[in-house]
């Protein structure tokens, strides 16, 4: 850091209990030092006699607070009484409400964007609302400037919607109902690398996540949402949040950009992909309905629906999935699928033994219809492929087996999601990691390694020819074909004297059975993965 840090406190909701703040404030700073400023998000003021009786105290001067204190305006109609000047003014000495929307940019430079109020989508608003214009002219007021690249804080009462993509769950509100889009929207323009909230009563910090697009973006620095609970609240739970900044403008650019070990994905890009997911998916309803082949696989189904839409699943329409144009092998609504391969029926994706594979218990997961990579597939086949994946990773640890999967989305039409198993006294996931990266190295491949929580949809587009590898502790790699590739990479890797050591399976043709084995092996598969398989459940 080049330039002294600024020391922060910023709290929740306070309901008019000012003296429990301010002392609470007091003890902070007789323990741990003085602090340069307090931030208050959510109500400040209460809306009873006792409270105002208190305010009163505190406005003729007879109570201070013990620090620079900047508050948000009203959240409900009592309060908008406090607040006399939209523009923002000293309420009492020490304390100053910062305005309706704006900028505060103090004298170290430290830029702090605020939003006060809750949303509203009608006009005219009341006075404790903000409408989608008041976000647009505060996005206006700072993006305009060519060199801006975010603000140090952001301070808006409700909390982000869906501000928990990418990252860590809150565990006590409800995330059908909770967050402002138009607030998720302010934070994803302004990019602040401190976000505070409030009004639900609960205490929630979310891991950091980027700004950036891996690969395709130089790196900017991260952000972190941090929610805080109500002042003296009877659960204990955290309402104060003490922090040390140096204002953006006075950080060296290396130190800013630093990513930290948990940083994940940005939450609000998903809002985007999902409005493109959702008019791909109302095009497809507007297709023929799909023909939908439910197999007979030489055993009872369990509870899995009926072909014929009778049974559990009573008046439930077919599913529709995209069809190809011409010939697929793995389309399974294709007469060229090999039927007999097939271990595993869902909604949108199916598992088969792999047709060559390198083990006994080598499978695919592939969608049911007609997509050509992972990056292609709809949010409802990206959910059951997930679940796929952690049924047969259950499964693999039964048997004391570890997986690694990989993608090759290159002179191929269908996506197949190769899912090899490895004893867990082959190789450690570390030296399989490795022996990817060398090999590739040994070939003149730049295989890179992502972070964990990045949607591989976040670094490449469809269509976009790429080799993808993700292993059992979710580490990824990854790699964007620019010219050739070796089609057979993933399994020479794997077959390789470093891991399973048998060199000679490498080439899935010279590892094919007669289908009397093979169908003996799919059914030993399926017995075993029978207590595993979700699609077999209600």
């Amino acid at each position: 850091m080049s330039e002294k840090a600024l020391r922060v406190l910023a709290c929740g909701d306070v309901y008019g209990k000012f003296d429990v703040l301010f002392n609470r404030v007091r003890q902070i700073q007789k323990k741990s030092g003085q602090f340069d400023l307090l931030l208050c998000v959510g109500s400040f003021f209460g809306t009873g006699p006792e409270s105002d009786a208190l305010w009163q105290e505190y406005k003729s001067g007879a109570k201070q607070a013990p620090i620079q204190t900047y508050v948000l305006g009203a959240n409900n109609q009592e309060t908008v009484k406090y607040f006399q000047d939209v523009e923002g003014c000293e309420l009492a000495t020490n304390i100053t409400y910062l305005g309706r929307k704006g900028v505060f940019n103090g004298a170290s430079g430290l830029q702090i964007a605020y939003l006060s109020g809750i949303e509203s989508s009608s006009e005219p608003a009341p006075a404790y609302c903000f409408v989608a214009k008041d976000v647009m002219s505060l996005k206006v007021s700072l993006t305009s400037n060519s060199k801006f690249k975010g603000v140090d804080i952001l301070l808006t009462s409700p909390w982000p919607k869906e501000v928990w993509n990418y990252g860590n769950a809150p565990t006590d509100i409800d995330v059908k109902t909770c967050g402002s889009a138009s607030v998720a929207s302010l934070a994803a323009t302004l990019k602040p690398r401190y976000h505070f909230s409030a009004l639900q009563g609960a205490n929630y910090e979310r891991l950091p996540y980027r700004n950036h697009l891996v690969l395709q973006e130089n790196a900017q620095h991260v952000s972190r949402f941090i929610a805080l609970a109500s002042v003296g609240n009877p659960g204990k739970k955290k309402y104060i949040y003490a922090f040390n900044i140096v204002p953006m403008s006075g950080t060296d650019s290396a130190e800013l950009v630093k990513q930290p070990l948990d940083v994940t994905e940005n939450p609000y890009r998903k809002s985007g992909k999902d409005e493109k997911k959702t008019q791909r998916s109302k095009a497809l309803e507007e297709e023929e309905p799909a023909q939908q082949f439910f197999f007979d696989l030489n055993r009872q189904q369990g509870k899995k629906r009926q072909s014929d839409g009778r049974g559990g699943h009573q008046g439930k329409q077919p599913k529709k999935h995209p069809q190809p144009t011409g010939p697929c092998w793995f389309c399974l609504a294709s007469p060229e699928v090999e039927k007999h391969l097939v271990v595993s029926i869902g909604e949108h994706c199916y598992v088969a033994l792999a047709k060559g594979g390198l083990t006994s218990d080598h499978v695919l997961i592939l969608p049911i219809g007609h997509y050509q990579a992972m990056v292609d597939l709809s949010s409802d086949v990206v959910e059951e492929c997930e679940k796929y994946k952690a049924s047969l990773k259950k499964f693999y640890k039964s048997k004391a087996k570890r997986y690694v999967m990989f993608e090759r989305n290159y002179r191929s039409q269908h996506l197949q999601l190769q899912v090899v198993p490895l004893p867990l006294s082959c190789c450690a996931t570390d030296d399989i990691k490795e022996s990817f990266i060398v090999q590739a190295q040994e070939q003149n491949i730049e295989l890179l390694e992502i972070p964990v929580h990045t949607d591989i949809k976040q670094i490449v587009q469809p269509g976009t020819p790429y080799f993808y590898v993700e292993l059992d502790n979710g580490e990824k790699l990854f790699h964007r074909i620019k010219k050739n590739f070796p089609l057979q990479f993933g399994r020479e890797v794997l077959a390789s004297e470093a891991i399973l050591n048998i060199p000679t399976r490498a080439d899935w043709r010279a590892c094919k059975l007669s289908q009397d084995e093979e169908e003996s092996q799919v059914k030993a598969f399926r017995k075993d993965f029978e207590p595993f398989d979700f699609s077999l459940e209600d």
